[in-house]
């Protein structure tokens, strides 16, 4: 009785559709996928079914003509492996544009930029910023403002050379927060070891193996990796201790091999021992 309801209301949600504007097309394009699937399904009975180059350009065209809202409702046979690779292709695409000696410049106006501002004496994170497109000065400005909005200005900021740091907002964003600025030497990444070490550290730990979907969910996997950075990552550099000065505690247990359980970093992708 209950699958016949639920077979009342889609047929009563699917008329209803197909009176709208553009709800045909919509509705063809969501029935292609689905019929699709079972003839891949009955293909192979296999655990996970190996799709074809031309079953990924079919279910593609279906996507084009859903609507937004209701692709995310669609079901389309997709493994997560199929997700990484895709990922590690553009991971493998982007340093390729990058470092290849053919092409100059930076990448295009729809990319993610990323600022990270940390303390060199710890070693720890104080946040991190993400503007889409290109950047420019009040974007740099404001990215910074945010990342020192809940824990106070610094005293001296070390910063490179690049011309959007010698913009004249930015210039005067420092002044009025009373910020010495000092800069590191041109071309030497030597003269500024810590934070390039840094930012080498998140590219190979978590951004070459975490896909993003939008500058929202950029900015929340960010966060998580800070947590993790600054409060559960030692540091060979500080001896072992942690960056997170409140985490270096001398009455925290010391997990033993037969007392100790796993606890989960950034959604799984970490996982440290801990003392039960």
């Amino acid at each position: 009785m209950r699958d016949l309801a639920i077979l009342f209301i889609h047929l009563l949600v699917t008329t209803a559709r197909l009176f709208g504007p553009g709800g045909g097309r919509s509705v063809v394009a969501e029935s292609l996928p689905v019929k699709y699937q079972l003839l891949v399904l009955n293909r192979s009975r296999a655990r996970a079914p190996s799709l074809r180059p031309m079953d990924r350009v079919i279910v593609g065209l279906c996507a084009i003509l859903m609507r937004p809202a209701r692709l995310l409702r669609s079901v389309i046979i997709l493994k997560p492996s199929t997700v990484l690779s895709f990922h590690r292709a553009l991971v493998e695409r982007k340093y390729r544009l990058l470092f290849t000696a053919k092409t100059h410049g930076k990448p295009g106006p729809k990319s993610h930029w990323v600022m990270v501002v940390m303390d060199q004496f710890t070693r720890r994170i104080i946040g991190f910023a993400v503007h889409k497109g290109a950047p420019d000065g009040p974007g740099v400005c404001r990215m910074f403002n945010c990342i020192i909005s809940g824990s106070g200005s610094p005293l001296y900021l070390s910063c490179d050379n690049d011309p959007l740091f010698r913009y004249r907002q930015w210039e005067a964003n420092l002044r009025i927060l009373e910020v010495t600025e000092v800069k590191t030497v041109p071309y030497v990444p030597l003269s500024h070891p810590f934070v390039e070490r840094l930012i080498g550290t998140i590219r190979r730990e978590y951004l070459d193996k975490v896909p993003f979907w939008s500058a929202r969910d950029l900015e929340r996997k960010l966060l998580l990796y800070k947590e993790y950075y600054n409060r559960s990552r030692p540091h060979q550099g500080r001896n072992g201790a942690l960056p997170d000065s409140g985490c270096n505690k001398t009455d925290r247990k010391n997990a033993r091999l037969d007392a100790f359980r796993w606890k989960a970093h950034c959604h799984g992708l970490y996982q440290l021992p801990e003392a039960t």
